[in-house]
Parts: C-alpha cells; sequence; structure tokens
C-alpha cells in the first residue's frame, strides 16, 4: 500500500496581484510550492509526490523546485487542467496506484499543515471513505441574499475545510470521474464523495495551515515562520 500525495498547483493567482503564479512567489527567499513539497519530503510516511502544474510551468517547475531543492521523492510532474478539480482528476488519472492505495490531494501553497494531521488523515481514510482537514469557524456566519441577512447557521456545526483530503485511490478515482461524466463541479473533493452518500470524517487540522492565496496571507505565513525560528 503505497501513500501517494497529488499537490494541485495550477492556479494563476489572480488576487495576488502579482506577475508570477503564486505556488512561485517567494516565502522566506524559496517558492510558496517548495516549502509545500519539502513538507512531505520529509515525512517518512509519505512515498510519492505529484506536483500539478499548468503544462506550460513543467519545465519551470522541475528546473527551479524539484530539481534545484533535491525533492526526491517526485516521480511526475503532471499538467493540470482548466479548473483545480480537472486537474485533480489529470493527477488521478497519470499516476500508477492500486485501488486501495492512499491518496493525499493538497493545495500547493499550503505550507504549514502539521504532520501529525496529515498523518491522522491517513488512519481515518484506511477506517472510513474519506478524511477532510479542518478547523472550526471562529466568527459567526451570515447566509445572505441580495445584501439581506437570511439565515445565520449554529457555530459549532460550522467547520472551515482544508487540506488534505486523504482517500483510498479507487474511491476518489471513481468519484471524479462520475462527477467528470456528469458535469458536476464541488467546491472540494471530498464534496464528490459527499454527494455518492459516502461518509467524510474530519481530522482536526490547524488554524495556521492557511491557503496563501492574498499578499496579506503571504505576510501572515512569513510571520508564522519567523515565529517557529524564534521559538527553535
Amino acid at each position: 500500500m503505497k501513500r501517494v500525495v497529488l499537490i494541485p498547483a495550477a492556479g494563476m493567482g489572480k488576487r495576488m496581484g502579482a506577475s508570477l503564479n503564486k505556488q512561485y512567489l517567494l516565502l522566506d527567499g524559496k517558492p510558496i510550492l517548495a516549502h509545500t513539497l519539502e513538507l512531505f519530503q520529509k515525512a517518512d510516511f509519505i512515498d510519492e509526490i505529484y506536483p500539478i502544474v499548468p503544462s506550460e510551468e513543467i519545465e519551470y517547475c522541475r528546473i527551479h523546485v524539484v530539481e534545484k531543492y533535491g525533492l526526491d521523492k517526485v516521480v511526475q510532474i503532471i499538467a493540470g487542467g482548466a479548473e483545480r478539480q480537472n486537474s485533480v482528476l489529470n493527477g488521478l488519472r497519470a499516476i500508477d496506484a492500486s485501488e486501495d492505495d492512499v491518496i493525499l490531494i493538497h493545495d500547493g501553497v499550503r505550507p504549514f499543515v502539521p504532520l501529525h494531521a496529515v498523518q491522522r488523515s491517513i488512519e481515518i481514510a484506511l477506517e472510513f471513505d474519506g478524511a477532510v482537514t479542518a478547523v472550526p469557524v471562529k466568527d459567526t456566519v451570515k447566509v445572505v441574499k441580495d445584501a439581506m441577512v437570511v439565515a445565520t447557521p449554529a457555530r459549532e456545526s460550522l467547520w472551515l475545510a482544508q487540506t488534505p483530503q486523504t482517500f483510498r485511490y479507487a474511491a476518489i478515482r471513481s468519484a471524479h470521474e462520475l462527477a467528470d461524466s456528469e458535469g458536476f463541479s464541488g467546491t472540494d473533493d471530498a464534496s464528490l464523495l459527499e454527494r455518492m452518500g459516502k461518509k467524510v470524517h474530519v481530522v482536526i487540522g490547524d488554524y495556521r495551515n492557511i491557503k496563501i492565496t492574498t499578499p496579506e496571507d503571504l505576510i501572515l505565513a512569513q510571520a508564522f515562520l519567523n515565529a517557529a525560528t524564534i521559538q527553535r
């Protein structure tokens, strides 16, 4: 049984307002994507890593990220699709995996996920249909329509989904193939299993496991690194 990580990193990063795609922006002198890949490179319970990037960036990623930082668990850099869901499906189709292999899907711009949460997600995926790393919401959430509040859901029932999201290969591949054939677009990978009636369990994540998508996120990420350096 292999434990394989798919790293979708094909986003254009328009909200970042930079000329370079967000996964290659420097965080503490190193591309954000390199930080994320190194996390799984160092985890002895991870066997293979597959970054998924725009086809025109494959060579750049290979030279400036994979080879530069000695990421030898990277088996192949896969060409992404038009949307994130297409990119993940491309990855699932490209890898050599058996139906019981564990597949972790993790955003390329989330470099701070704690490894204990990653390991726990694998354990849950082996027992149930899937695992979603998540944290409880801190703020009150309003449902709004036409600028008017129409509902205030109970905060204790609301969680913020993160990654990794972890599954057996057969389950997530079939869920993605079904969604593709039916033209269904989900907000995350777990939602594709949920619509099939599968049981997806929550793994407690970390509020520092942010997705770096705006300039403010990049400032916060640098603060996290600075704090970690001081603690060491």
